[in-house]
């Protein structure tokens, strides 16, 4: 019996993950969850699976937990703060952890995992965009194990098992990108926020919604399959699969492409990576080809969705552009669903912040987290000030 920490239980990768630990109740127990601010929720998740503890992330909603387990009834124990997921992350108590925080929030628990040698299931894209080096370094050095999540760098790994390390070398990464809503779309000046929050094929937060419509999701999956697999960006290429069957491929020196499919269903990779080197069902439905009539394939237009190029040349560019587009992004999108600027300003506070704001690469856990204050003190002054000239030109 392992026990497993979900931290953020109560997003769509928490919900996905909830859903195959209920398959196998004899050999996964659910100790620890947390979430940021839907503590009702929390605690509603915290008597269904009989957990140990309970975690918000914000401080002001400790007593609002504690008092959403009384009345239910649930004897979890209640903490508050980021320290709080940050120990739970490297609780002795934790055999796996499921890092399903959004955004830069969830980069020190990564690190915490990774240093405490934890098996840690990581759908976190910022941990990885902004760790890079770093904390694959730590992973190796800490012995732990890190399984990507994601459906996109959990099929890459898959294709990548069993391969030698010369196989390796000479191979490309070819990841695959759903298009987002506005694939087809010419003119997209006019976006409104609650067009680019419904994706096409997938269910997922708002957030991460906007950046596939946007694709920067896809800018951030070049920058983690750079590190989490060790390939130069040259040798990782995108394209445009609208069907999101293919979930990526492998192309080796002899010219054979090896694929992982499946439905588009999260509980898939989420299974693989709970049970890996086995693997066992997620109680998804199979897929079944004679129902699949076409399957298609282009290259992504960099001239209306420019962000995913900006992934590629902030890794050329190294030292901490990375982390600098990570959070000119995060700050772009959030003032985008606040209506404060508009579909396509986010891209360009993106090369504005990319460009304007360049500090040397960081060495420490500590050093990321400063330079990605200061790029978001900064992207925030460039949307406030980019916001209040939209409202005196109107």
């Amino acid at each position: 019996m392992q026990n497993v920490a979900i931290l953020g239980a109560t997003g769509s990768i928490g919900k996905s993950t909830l859903g195959v630990l209920e398959l196998y109740p004899d050999k996964f127990r659910l100790y620890a969850v947390t979430a940021h601010s839907r503590v009702k929720e929390l605690a509603e998740i915290a008597k269904r699976f009989n957990v140990s503890l309970a975690v918000t992330s914000d401080p002001s909603k400790l007593e609002a937990l504690k008092e959403a387990l009384a009345a239910i009834g649930c004897n979890a124990r209640a903490e508050a703060g980021a320290e709080a997921v940050a120990r739970l992350a490297a609780s002795p108590e934790v055999d796996i952890v499921v890092g399903a925080i959004v955004g830069a929030a969830g980069i020190v628990s990564t690190f915490r995992a990774a240093e405490a040698g934890k098996k840690l299931l990581l759908a976190n894209k910022e941990s990885v965009v902004c760790g890079g080096k770093l904390l694959m370094d730590t992973v190796k050095r800490c012995g732990a194990t890190l399984m990507p999540v994601d459906s996109e760098h959990n099929a890459i790994f898959q294709c990548l098992v069993g391969e030698t390390e010369r196989s390796r070398e000479k191979a490309r990464i070819i990841l695959t990108a759903s298009g987002g809503p506005f694939r087809t779309r010419k003119d997209l000046s006019d976006v409104t926020i609650e067009e680019a929050t419904h994706h096409p094929n997938w269910s997922m937060g708002r957030k991460i919604t906007v950046d596939s419509a946007t694709l920067m999701n896809k800018g951030l999956e070049v920058i983690e399959a750079r590190w989490l697999f060790d390939f130069l960006p040259e040798r990782i290429d995108v394209v445009v699969h609208p069907q999101s069957i293919i979930h990526s491929m492998v192309e080796y020196e002899d010219g054979v492409v090896i694929a992982q499919m499946g439905a588009p269903d999260m509980k898939n990779t989420i299974a693989y990576s709970l049970a890996y080197p086995d693997r066992f069902t997620a109680g998804v439905t199979p897929l079944k080809f004679s129902q699949i009539k076409t399957l298609t394939f282009e290259d992504p237009d960099l001239n209306r969705f420019p962000q995913l190029g900006y992934a590629y040349e902030a890794l050329k560019m190294g030292g901490s552009a990375s982390i600098v587009l990570n959070a000119a992004n995060e700050i772009g999108v959030e003032a985008f669903l606040e209506g404060r600027i508009g579909f396509t300003d986010i891209a360009v506070l993106c090369r504005s912040m990319m460009y304007g704001f360049q500090p040397p690469a960081p060495t420490t856990l500590e050093e990321i987290l400063e330079t990605d204050r200061q790029a978001r003190e900064l992207a925030r002054a460039w949307a406030d000030g980019y916001s209040e000239h939209r409202r005196d030109k109107n």
